[in-house]
């Protein structure tokens, strides 16, 4: 069996596509993640925005934290709507 340049070429074109493919959705995953996080981070300052200038009294329990944690701003317009209506979720305020 004999390898030629062919192969070499092939091989060496097949490894770049993998490269690209790789460095590709590391990228798209990175930005996604950076995404989450910033959003993260906006939903617990704008709770602390909101204790704090409006006097909402949103508790810090696991609830709220998991809520903005996951949903991020649209978690905290959540957590609001329910303190207005005086839901009790798992026996704790929101």
């Amino acid at each position: 069996m004999s390898f030629g340049l062919g192969s070499g070429i092939v091989s060496a074109l097949l490894l770049l596509i993998g490269i690209v493919l790789v460095v590709f959705i590391v990228f798209k995953l990175g930005k996604f993640i950076l995404g989450l996080i910033v959003n993260i981070i906006l939903g617990f300052i704008a709770i602390l925005l909101l204790n704090s200038i409006f006097g909402l009294g949103i508790p810090w329990n696991w609830l709220v934290i998991v809520i903005t944690a996951i949903l991020g701003l649209p978690g905290v317009l959540l957590i609001v709507i329910l303190k207005f209506l005086g839901v009790v979720l798992f026996g704790m305020p929101v």
